[in-house]
Parts: C-alpha cells; sequence; structure tokens
C-alpha cells in the first residue's frame, strides 16, 4: 500500500488519508465527511481549512457520489495490492427514524434496544450528534430519568444506565438546560436520587459517574434562586458520593465542581459542613496525591468552608488537615498556594489555639510559608504570609524551625 500511488484528488485535505464518504462544502473544497464535520461541529471552525473563506457551522455538505464511486473503483482495481476497497456510507440519520427510537423509549419490551441504538448512533459522528439534538434526544433522557425518579423505579437501572451514557456523547445544551430547569425544579433531585442507589447495584460506579457528570451541566446553568432552594439532602447525596470507590476520577472532578458552584451562598456552605464535606475532603487529598485539578477544587471549596466557625472546628478536629495543606503548598499550582494560604490565614485568625500553632511548627508549615516568601508568587499571597508570621512570630520565634532572628525583627518594625 505504501508503494501505490494514490490520486491527489482521492486525499481528503484535512485527515490526508483517501476519503471514505466525499463531500463538497459551499467553498467549492471537497473532504472526507467524517473530518470536515469534526473540523466544524466538534473544533467549532468556521472557516474553510483549504480556502480560508467562511464556512458556517450550518452549511450544506453535499456527498459527491461520483468522486466516492471512482475512489471505490480505484480500489477494487488494486485489491491485490492491498487496497481495502471504501464500503458505501449508510445513509444520514433522519427525523422519521430518531422519533420512532423516542417512541421505543415509553416501550418496555424495546426500551432498551432503543436506548441502546440511540448510543451508538450518537457514537457514530458529529452527523448523528447533530440530528439526535437538533430532535430533542437529550431532552427525551433527561425526561426518562425523571419519570423513573417519580415511580421511584430501581428496576430500570439498566434504562437508566443507558440514558446517561448517552448523554455523555450528546450533552445538554447550556440553554436547553435552563428552559428545563426553568420547566421543572425537579431535575435535580432525580439526578441527586441516582447517586442514592444501593453501592451493591450492577454497574452503581458508572451509573453514578454519569449522573454526576449530568448534574455538573445542571448546577452550571442554576440560577441563584435555585441554587438558594438546594436542600441538606442534596448536599449528603453529593458528599456520599466522594467517597473513595463511589465514582470514577472523572465523576469526583465533577462532584467536586459541583460543591463549588454552590459555595458562593452561606447557607450552602452550612450545609456541606454539616453533610460531613471537610473530613472527606481531606481524605481524598490523604488516599493519594490526586490530579492537580482535583487539588484545587478540592482546596477551592475548603477555603469556602472555612470561612464559617464550624468549617475550621471540622478541619482542625481532622488529624491530617494542617498536614495536607502544608505538603501541597509549592507543588506546581498557583491556584493550590494561594486557597492553602488563605485557608492558613483564616486559621490563624479565628482558631490559632496553641496546639494548632505547635502542630504548625511541627509539621513543617512556619518553614514552608518561609520558602513561599522567596518564591516568585504575588505580592497579595506573601502579604497574607507576613500576616501570618506578624501575628504569631512570638509563639514561633524560638524555634529552630522559624527563620532567624534578623526576619523576627523585621516583622516588628
Amino acid at each position: 500500500m505504501d508503494d501505490i500511488e494514490v490520486p491527489q484528488f482521492f486525499i481528503c485535505p484535512i485527515s490526508l488519508q483517501i476519503m471514505k464518504d466525499p463531500v463538497t462544502a459551499i467553498t467549492g473544497i471537497t473532504y472526507d465527511r467524517d473530518s470536515i464535520e469534526h473540523w466544524l461541529f466538534l473544533n467549532k471552525n468556521t472557516t474553510c481549512p483549504v480556502t480560508k473563506q467562511p464556512l458556517p457551522l450550518d452549511s450544506d455538505l453535499t456527498p459527491n457520489h461520483t468522486l466516492r464511486r471512482l475512489i471505490q473503483s480505484w480500489c477494487t482495481q488494486n485489491a491485490s495490492l492491498g487496497v481495502d476497497r471504501i464500503p458505501t456510507p449508510k445513509p444520514p440519520l433522519t427525523k422519521t427514524h430518531v422519533e420512532k427510537l423516542l417512541k421505543g423509549i415509553k416501550d418496555s419490551k424495546i426500551r432498551i434496544k432503543s436506548l441502546m441504538q440511540l448510543e451508538l448512533l450518537a457514537a457514530e459522528n458529529e452527523r448523528n450528534k447533530k440530528c439526535l439534538l437538533e430532535n430533542g434526544v437529550p431532552k427525551a433522557m433527561i425526561m426518562f430519568i425523571y419519570d423513573c425518579y417519580k415511580k421511584g423505579d430501581f428496576l430500570e437501572l439498566e434504562g437508566i444506565e443507558e440514558a446517561l451514557s448517552f448523554l455523555q456523547f450528546v450533552k445538554v445544551p447550556n440553554e436547553e438546560a435552563k428552559n428545563l430547569l426553568s420547566e421543572n425544579n425537579e431535575i435535580i433531585n432525580c439526578l441527586t436520587w441516582i447517586l442514592d442507589l444501593p453501592y451493591e447495584m450492577k454497574n452503581s460506579v458508572a451509573v453514578k459517574s454519569h449522573a454526576v457528570l449530568v448534574l455538573k451541566r445542571f448546577i452550571n446553568n442554576c440560577d441563584s434562586i435555585l441554587l438558594e432552594r438546594l436542600k441538606p439532602e442534596f448536599f449528603k447525596s453529593v458528599v456520599k458520593a466522594l467517597k473513595t470507590g463511589v465514582i470514577t476520577q472523572q465523576g469526583l472532578c465533577a462532584a467536586l465542581h459541583v460543591l463549588l458552584c454552590c459555595c458562593p451562598l452561606g447557607r450552602n456552605r452550612l450545609m456541606m459542613v454539616e453533610a460531613g464535606a471537610v473530613c472527606e475532603l481531606i481524605e481524598i487529598e490523604l488516599m493519594s496525591i490526586p490530579e492537580k485539578r482535583i487539588t484545587e477544587l478540592t482546596f477551592g471549596i475548603l477555603f469556602h468552608l472555612c470561612s464559617c466557625a464550624n468549617g475550621r472546628f471540622q478541619l482542625l478536629s481532622h488529624e491530617g488537615s494542617i498536614a495536607v495543606l502544608t505538603e501541597r503548598i509549592l507543588r506546581g499550582s498557583m491556584a493550590v498556594d494561594d486557597r492553602a494560604v488563605f485557608i492558613l490565614s483564616l486559621i490563624s485568625k479565628f482558631s490559632a489555639t496553641k496546639t494548632v500553632l505547635e502542630e504548625m511548627l511541627k509539621v513543617g508549615t512556619v518553614s514552608k510559608l518561609f520558602v513561599l516568601l522567596q518564591a516568585d508568587h504575588a505580592k497579595y499571597l506573601k502579604d497574607k504570609v507576613m500576616e501570618i508570621f506578624k501575628a504569631h512570630s512570638e509563639v514561633w520565634k524560638n524555634s529552630p524551625c522559624f527563620p532567624q532572628n534578623s526576619f523576627y525583627a523585621s516583622l516588628h518594625r
């Protein structure tokens, strides 16, 4: 195959491979359908890759049947040289077929089959995703899950799993998510209901992980009124999902994002603390060194929760809290350094008992903060560190961990 000279006009300008389904854009350039649809729909490009002329996302892509037949004929002629024949492309997905599959969801006999077919179609190509989206399939999936929730039907777990899996391929658009929430604010409850399904149930990790990813999209589109209406049960469900083994790493990241989105409201912070979020967040960090993004989210939430007295109390009640905050400083994330210093500042101002200050010496917090002063960090952060030193230098000054006497003197000029 490598020794065969392929006619240049058989080659897609994007993939540089022989075209399987050539289509011509309005700019006159022919591309392989998968490549140009990926360029338009997934990457959101609005110019022709070759001519750089405008190419709107909704522009027509005309099948080039003549070129496809030429390519197929050439492949057949060169089959003995190892060239595979290009199969005739499937006909495009139609609205009628989508509607038929949506009706199938309502029929218990063919429900799972219909859901699986919709997922397979979504995974096939970007054109199918666009068609499914335009025909309201994501909304239908959400409403199917909602109906199961209203019935309290755990027996439909396989169907719920398929619906949630579909929503990973074809995400509910932001505007549609807002509209769904305005029509039915119990959508949040139905997704947290899934998080409460028994751990022993088949595929519970996958189902709960998919559910929290969908929940993240809806929480991102909640208005302040809906966020204010969240109940303690919501936070208990999400916090419970943080436990090791309950959800995947991607699901964990989404669950943390959900909590962080809810943090600006004081009553939500109190409910998170009461749900045991502080200890679970510290445990996430203690179990292993997680991805940088997870630590950034964890520390972001802890900062908000430590703004209330009960949050600080829970943090300091955990034996590993100060050590974890200290260990994560200067590990390559400015965001983590920022949140860690601000958490330590809150502890320094409002919860600095003798035991806490001794702990900060013992686990190396004081030494780490001094190193941070020498690092390339923003002035506001260094000022925050200096405030901590000024507040407690009298307690720390005689320790070998504390910087030299000249530094102590500079704090009190």
